[in-house]
């Protein structure tokens, strides 16, 4: 059974790992900074206003995030950590650049298959009948951020173990909070002394 040490101990290595091997640029961390704060207020407005939240949550938060990871980011060797770039997407244990380009495509998709679909193949009222279009659309991109949060999380109880996966969502939910206390910096040392690298990093 595991305990309570150990789920921290692990939370903190999952997290420790994230940093020093997909959060060397300081572009990408200003940018996780940003996209962090945006993620607290979809988490705020959630309850009161689901369409405003998802459309801060996707728009603002995610698509700032990953931004950072495919344009910033460096690609090649990590010579910190003795590692390839292909071999850190091979190991890493959550969304990698494949594996983000697909749900990203799945993103894509949702405005033009409801406008085709109104009523999303039988499973929604129509927005047509009832409701609107963008809180139809902002429902489905809420499906589909719960979903691949809760597919990576079931996926890694079979690739890895339980622990892994809960601590992966437990890791995904509280990221933006990390982020901040992790992050807050990241503006300064990029626009006051220039770093593009963390020197810790690189």
């Amino acid at each position: 059974m595991t305990t309570k040490t150990g789920f921290r101990d692990a939370l903190r290595e999952q997290r420790w790992d994230d940093h020093r091997f997909y959060h060397h640029s300081r572009i990408n961390q200003s940018l996780h900074l940003f996209s962090a704060c945006c993620f607290l207020m979809s988490y705020g407005l959630l309850a009161f206003d689901p369409t405003k939240a998802v459309w801060i949550g996707w728009i603002g938060a995610w698509i700032s995030r990953q931004i950072g990871h495919f344009f910033f980011e460096p690609k090649g060797y990590d010579a910190v950590n003795a590692m390839s770039h292909q071999e850190k997407e091979d190991v890493k244990v959550g969304y990698n650049l494949t594996r983000k380009i697909i749900l990203f495509g799945v993103f894509l998709a949702m405005p033009l298959v409801l406008y085709l679909n109104p009523d999303f193949f039988g499973w929604i009222r129509p927005y047509t009948v009832a409701g609107s279009y963008l809180g139809d659309l902002s429902a489905l991109w809420l499906a589909v951020g719960i979903g691949a949060l809760l597919f990576r999380t079931v996926q890694l109880f079979f690739i890895r173990d339980v622990q892994t996966g809960v601590v992966w969502f437990t890791k995904i939910l509280t990221d933006p909070i990390n982020d901040v206390r992790t992050y807050w910096k990241a503006p300064y040392y990029l626009l006051a002394r220039r770093e593009l690298i963390d020197p810790e990093l690189g």
